[in-house]
């Protein structure tokens, strides 16, 4: 295989090994003309010469390429290097420069197969919910949603990355058609990925859930032998409850899972903002839109299973065995007894569930009434007549410690909404309502109230300003200066800020502001055929200034118009740099309209000195 070259497009060193993938790897680069760390894909050179790997490659940088939001990871450049191999073939090999994320994929956090907590898992969910609005908002499905595209940051932000089986939403019918092949990860396909039907953003959002199942309970909700045993579960088989593998899932989380991995597309989630709301208001222990968990299971009784397209084994992400048909077939071979057997399992454990659900109902029900309830061992100060204080609890505290305190009190746990507070750490305690030392009746509700950090601060407008002021203006306000990109424009100083983003609004302190400088250069646009007055105020508004308007006589345009400019359009001009134009004239004209026509243009309104 051909060494990657040191240096690509002239301008990018090429560092370190720092992932692969299975058509590319990725390496730590450095960008020399904008001075900043960034991260190099390179297809492999092995596969450079496979249309379907450059088709796929090309896609994902032209997907990326699109999308410019904080949760997905930013693509600045794409480029082909020309490389030669050992056996003198001349290889072009294409690269994607992309913003370099420091921290550690999901798959890494979730390697040792334990899950992360309900709240991390809320957190994780919602940002890679955000990305994905964001993307179908601007025609894009993602296809591959799974722990290792998703990057956590040390300061816990989302970046979701590798949209290289991402497809453009108004041509994903025609492509699924014309492939007849299945895209995306075995255990986190949707159902109609499975069969090789058209996928639409709902199945980003199926994919979304197998992540969140699998951050809740540290597994996905199907694994099998193969691949093809994964995707036959997807298509035909309920998951079991994130719940009964974690019984610390409350109910209203487990429902929103369930809904997201709903079989028939139209039961899920029906956008990304829809499944985040409800995420986030199950995670805060409000109402959700999810149906019961068990509604699922008997809603699966009647889900029917579509064979996948006739080519499925040909599919380039699930190894062809031809199982997966097999598997299909021999559901409907099953014998009466067996059918039997498995309604009677079913019925059982839905019977049990429910059981278990109104026992538990009634229970909380009561304590929420104040009633009494089973004293616990653990439980604080009390008297005889079955009063208890609420305890006292440390500012600061993390949610499930204070959550234990107030159970161990023999009290009912509430959250309440979220307070800023600029001495106390975004999650951590700041008051309980009653307050500590309250006497209540044990069984009592206590809502706490959390840290949503220190309070926002406007986003100062920074258009005009150089990085460093911008720098310095952040920081006063406890701000940071994020990315900084570059675009060629000639309306304003080099080095200068064209726009920001956000532009607006509010940032809690801490949080960055991006912002895309000008480069001072740009390209003298095409007036030919214009009017003179016109064509000033063209060339005006883009930056460029007229330093001198020339006569010439012609027959093949309109008197007045523009023959060309000089520098002629197409051409690099950097700001403050004057061209000067060629205007057509009459070959009767008269010496005295030349000199009219000749006098450099300073007086016109729109002109940029």
């Amino acid at each position: 295989m051909a060494e990657i070259p040191r240096t690509l497009g002239n301008r990018y060193d090429v560092g370190d090994l720092i992932g692969r993938g299975g058509m590319a790897e990725v390496r730590l680069g450095y960008d020399n003309r904008l001075s900043r760390s960034v991260a190099i894909k390179v297809l492999r050179a092995d596969l450079a010469r496979d249309s379907m790997f450059l088709a796929r490659f090309r896609r994902e940088a032209q997907s990326s390429a699109a999308l410019n939001h904080p949760s997905i990871v930013s693509v600045y450049d794409t480029g082909e290097e020309t490389i030669e191999q050992a056996n003198g073939e001349v290889l072009k090999l294409p690269y994607i420069v992309m913003e370099y994320v420091k921290g550690r994929t999901v798959a890494s956090l979730l390697a040792d197969g334990d899950p992360v907590p309900i709240a991390e898992a809320v957190q994780i969910t919602a940002g890679v919910l955000s990305a994905l609005q964001y993307s179908h908002n601007e025609g894009i499905i993602h296809r591959d949603i799974k722990p290792g595209n998703v990057m956590l940051t040390p300061d816990g932000k989302v970046k979701v990355m590798d949209f290289g089986i991402a497809r453009a939403i108004a041509d994903s019918a025609a492509t699924m058609t014309q492939t007849n092949s299945v895209v995306g990860t075995a255990q986190y396909l949707s159902p109609e990925q499975a069969r090789g039907e058209v996928v639409d953003a709902r199945s980003d959002l199926y994919s979304a859930g197998c992540l969140l199942y699998e951050l809740l309970t540290g597994k996905p909700p199907f694994t099998g032998d193969s691949a093809v045993a994964v995707a036959y579960q997807h298509v035909s088989e309920t998951p079991t409850p994130a719940s009964a593998i974690a019984p610390d899932i409350p109910n209203v989380v487990d429902r929103v899972v369930m809904k997201a991995l709903a079989k028939n597309r139209e039961e899920r989630y029906q956008s990304a903002d829809e499944f985040r709301d409800d995420l986030l208001s199950a995670a805060q222990g409000g109402g959700v839109m999810a149906p019961s968990v068990a509604s699922w299971a008997n809603n699966s009784q009647a889900t029917s299973v579509v064979s996948p397209v006739s080519s499925y084994s040909s599919n380039p992400y699930i190894p062809a065995t031809g199982e997966y048909e097999a598997a299909l077939s021999g559901g409907e071979e099953e014998s009466d007894d067996n059918q039997k057997k498995k309604t009677w399992l079913i019925a059982g454990i839905i019977a049990l569930l429910v059981l278990v659900g109104v026992g538990l109902w009634f229970i909380f029900s009561s304590s929420a009434d104040g009633k009494e309830v089973a004293p616990t061992a653990s439980a604080s100060a009390t008297d005889d007549n079955g009063k208890v204080q609420v305890p006292e609890i440390e500012v600061g505290l993390s949610e499930d410690a204070v959550k234990e305190k107030i159970q161990a009190a023999g009290l009912v746990y509430q959250r309440g909404e979220d307070i800023s507070d600029d001495s106390i750490a975004e999650g951590g305690f700041v008051k309980s309502s009653p307050a500590s030392g309250t006497t209540l009746n044990r069984g009592a509700l206590v809502t706490a109230h959390f840290s949503s950090g220190p309070a926002a601060v406007p986003v100062p407008d920074l258009t005009g300003k150089t990085t460093e002021e911008a720098r310095r203006i952040l920081e006063n306000l406890g701000l940071k200066l994020g990315e900084v990109t570059s675009e060629d424009n000639l309306a304003t100083e080099k080095d200068a800020i064209i726009r920001q983003t956000p532009s607006s609004g509010e940032l809690a302190p801490g949080n960055s502001v991006r912002v895309t400088i000008s480069t001072g250069y740009g390209k003298v646009p095409d007036v030919s055929g214009l009017m003179k007055d016109e064509a000033v105020k063209t060339l005006n508004q883009a930056g460029i200034k007229v330093s001198r308007i020339t006569t010439q006589t012609s027959n093949d345009v309109e008197v007045g118009e523009v023959i060309h400019s000089s520098p002629s359009a197409g051409q690099a001009i950097s700001r403050g740099e004057s061209v000067e134009l060629v205007i057509a004239i009459d070959s009767s004209a008269t010496g005295g309209n030349d000199d009219m026509l000749n006098e450099p243009n300073t007086t016109s309104d729109d002109s940029v000195g």
